[in-house]
């Protein structure tokens, strides 16, 4: 985890953390600040990139920036130091801050900021910090120093309405008493909300909270993605440091060389290991889907798909789900330090998605439980985050089964790998019009061809054939999606 490190001199050094539950190095794709600015608890410093994605990183205190350790494009291991702050006001500072404070009350108040160095710091979306917490606790007490407070503070304003310097011991008691700010940085959200806010590019601290005791609800966020679409507008462009691996051409020219890091290394390193581990063993079908495209044409006019992404992906993850339900022994994973089957009875649905990064497989968590709306919705968050290269490292752990569009190419079909840990993935092809026999005749239909691939291992041919079939049924006959469920 990211540890801080109080010196004499009164500053902190921030280290890389593992933003990826168990990496062990990250690149440093772009600071957001430089040397001799100031930064405040929460503020985003710099965007780094591991081997699942792309992660902005939060500075956990206030201060000023003494150093960046590494410059952009460096890969740097877990814990090493790469920006060091320096503190105003730390702990070592409160001792003298508090002998001029006027009585007893402004005592605890240097212990109030001292609360921050003992807590550990959170990644955008991944958990509220501890300090917020302990600085709400604290509300209710100022009932007692209330008078010494409001003096404090009406001498301050006198002070600077006459033009006197004289009163700097109250400048002082300023900050104490607006001790919450910090808290207003770092708006109060739980770890969902977070995520929802990030995923949608949506700012906490512009948000209105209506939640019990200034939290920020997820109809708060909601709320604000209209009035913020700059935002994620802008997101896109960050991602343009992931090509500055620097390519070196040869002395002739007839060559180029680029560095293999990031999620393109873990990608490969992922499929060597898993086409030389999971037996694969894939099969085909093709099959007739007009009726599926004429649904999907109905669905857009639907009242309950307005605003939500309707196409023939969503109509075939929803036959995959079908399929599963049908056949549950398909849904499983291989344990090889146990040698244990182990057989899932949720469906953590992946989407191959193609990004500037490299191939990346976020999942949709549960995606068995979801009604047909809510897997449109899903999935429509699911690849604008990607697209945007804001996929989160847990967004992409826990799959089940993947499904990968390789139509959107103009490819018929292929021979997918898995995806490590998982037992089963299936290729959609593309939908185009093909001579067909419909009915005794010979007619233009929208025809796709499917492949499933397998862990041979969980999955043998008679089980992998029905699932394969049960997915072309569904989408041969959309009707089936009610009389099978």
């Amino acid at each position: 985890m990211t540890t801080m490190t109080d010196t004499a001199s009164a500053v902190r050094e921030f280290k890389m953390p593992d933003v990826g539950e168990g990496l062990t190095e990250a690149e440093i794709l772009k600071w957001y600040v430089a040397e001799g600015d100031t930064v405040t608890d929460g503020q985003v410093v710099c965007e780094v990139e591991t081997a699942k994605a792309a992660v902005e990183l939060p500075i956990p205190f206030d201060g000023t920036v003494r150093e960046l350790r590494f410059p952009e494009g460096t890969t740097v291991d877990v814990g090493q130091v790469i920006i060091t702050v320096g503190v105003a006001g730390s702990a070592a500072d409160a001792p003298e801050a508090a002998p001029p404070a006027p009585a007893a009350e402004p005592a605890p108040e240097p212990a109030e900021p001292a609360a921050p160095t003992g807590r550990q710091p959170v990644l955008v979306g991944y958990g509220v910090a501890e300090s917020s917490t302990k600085r709400r606790a604290r509300k209710p007490v100022p009932g007692q120093a209330e008078d010494p407070s409001a003096a404090a503070a009406a001498a301050a304003v006198q002070a600077e309405l006459n033009g006197h310097a004289a009163p700097a011991p109250q400048v002082a008691a300023v900050p104490q008493v607006a001790a919450p700010a910090p808290a207003g940085a770092r708006p109060l959200a739980k770890p969902p909300v977070r995520k929802l806010a990030k995923d949608l590019g949506v700012d906490l601290a512009t948000v209105t909270p209506t939640g019990p005791d200034g939290v920020i609800t997820r109809e708060d966020v909601r709320a604000a993605v209209a009035p913020a679409p700059a935002q994620p507008a802008a997101e896109p462009v960050r991602p343009a440091p992931a090509p500055e691996p620097v390519a070196a051409a040869t002395a002739d020219g007839r060559e180029t060389r680029v560095p293999v890091k990031g999620v393109r290394k873990a990608t490969a390193q992922a499929m060597v290991h898993s086409a030389f581990t999971a037996p694969h063993v894939t099969e085909f079908v093709t099959v007739d889907v007009t009726r599926t495209m004429k649904l999907v044409e109905e669905l857009k006019q639907d009242r309950a798909f307005e605003g939500l992404r309707v196409n023939p992906l969503l109509l075939v993850s929803k036959a995959l789900l079908v399929a599963i339900r049908r056949n549950p022994d398909v849904n499983a994973a291989w344990d090889e330090a146990n040698q244990e089957i182990v057989k899932k009875h949720y469906v953590n649905l992946g989407i191959a998605a193609a990004t500037p990064r490299g191939l990346i497989v976020p999942n949709i968590k549960d995606a068995h439980a979801k009604t047909l709306p809510e897997l449109a919705e899903a999935l429509g968050e699911l690849v604008t985050t990607a697209r945007e290269g804001r996929t989160s490292p847990g967004a992409m752990q826990g799959g089940t089964v993947t499904i990968t569009n390789v139509g959107v190419f103009g490819v018929d079909t292929g021979t997918p790998i898995l995806n490590p840990g998982e037992s089963a993935i299936l290729a959609v092809g593309a939908i185009k019009p093909q001579p067909w026999v419909h009915k005794g005749k010979v007619k233009p239909r929208q025809v796709t061809t499917l492949a499933l691939s397998f862990d041979h291992r969980l999955v043998d041919g008679e089980l992998g054939s029905k699932v394969l079939a049960d997915v072309a049924a569904v989408l041969e006959q959309p009707k089936r999606l009610m009389t099978w469920s």
